[in-house]
């Protein structure tokens, strides 16, 4: 997936949040909203906040709430309009005529830094097909070229109703889809067969999980010589990295690095992502590591265990890695 903002300069966008009542956790999604927006080389221009039961089913902040936000962004010449909140197709369609500016959800950003993060052709292929299926049913709020066409010579066009240009469009993502699937089919099939080979290595294999940013390729670095990317950024690397360790025993193990975890991470995401985040399920013991300097670091420990158990891996042994001990 290409890019699509301009990397030459920071574009200024608006941060939009949604205070459902009883949510204690709204303060601390929308700082790791401003973090994630950082990270996609943004720049919050005004931030804009609502406080309801419940989402609004057309316009998710309410019709009033949406016209101010289209005046906000008016007035401050934002580029972008960012919602702490995953948005329904109809509600990106309604904000779009309202508000007039690109409208991006919570999974739309994710999905841009992992794009921008990928480097290996697996996570490119693993971003785009993440990315095309939660587009595919948000097409009609996403593309303005919408109009009729008229199929091509013979009975179709004769009848004078061709196909819209939204059915081509949707035709082509589901081809697309169904074309990155089988090239990951083919990747995976590969890493099992690299996993087969250090089974009968001998080695243990230790995997470090964590959420995003708490230390994981830092450590690795440090105990590996790795020379992998780290970077004080949310989701600074997403491809894993591998490494042989000798322990202080004598015991050489196999040290692997893994994508780092975030709450409400979007479901397509994990899915495309799975064939990477089996070596969760390989490993023999998983180091849970986790960035005790964070106020909510409770919180991130139980999303990261919620998603080791979403992906099958709650039997493997495991131990918890306490970070950023001297920042705290």
């Amino acid at each position: 997936m290409e890019d699509i903002i301009n990397k030459e300069e920071r574009p200024q966008v608006i941060l939009a949040g949604l205070d459902i009542e009883n949510a204690a956790d709204f303060d601390h999604s929308m700082e790791e909203m401003e973090a994630l927006i950082d990270a996609c080389d943004m720049d919050i221009c005004g931030i804009l906040t609502q406080k309801l039961p419940h989402p609004e089913a057309g316009t998710y902040l309410g019709s009033g709430k949406a016209a101010e936000l289209s005046e906000l962004a008016n007035a401050l010449g934002a580029q972008y309009c960012i919602f702490e909140g995953n948005l329904s197709p109809a509600q990106l369609k309604n904000l779009s005529n309202i508000v007039k500016v690109p409208i991006w959800d919570r999974t739309t950003l994710i999905l841009e830094i992992f794009s921008r993060r990928a480097r290996t052709r697996e996570a490119r292929l693993q971003v785009e097909s993440a990315y095309l299926q939660y587009m595919l049913p948000r097409l009609s709020g996403m593309w303005q070229h919408l109009g009729r066409q008229s199929g091509g010579g013979g009975s179709r066009a004769n009848k004078g109703i061709g196909e819209t240009q939204l059915e081509l469009d949707r035709r082509q993502i589901k081809q697309r889809i169904s074309d990155l699937r089988g090239e990951l089919d083919t990747i995976s099939r590969t890493r099992q067969v690299q996993r087969q080979g250090r089974v009968k290595g001998g080695l243990p294999g230790v995997a470090l999980v964590g959420y995003t940013n708490a230390g994981k390729s830092t450590l690795l670095n440090t105990l590996t010589d790795a020379k992998v990317l780290e970077e004080d950024k949310l989701f600074a690397t997403l491809d894993p990295t591998t490494r042989p360790l000798l322990l202080g025993s004598g015991q050489e193990i196999l040290l692997t690095d893994t994508v780092g975890f975030i709450r409400k991470l979007p479901h397509h995401l994990v899915e495309a992502f799975k064939a990477t985040l089996e070596e969760l399920s390989y490993a023999d013991v998983l180091l849970h590591v986790i960035d005790i300097s964070n106020p909510e670091w409770e919180t991130q420990a139980r999303i990261v265990d919620d998603l080791i158990r979403q992906l099958g891996s709650e039997s493997t042994p495991c131990l918890r890695v306490f970070n950023k001990c001297d920042a705290y």
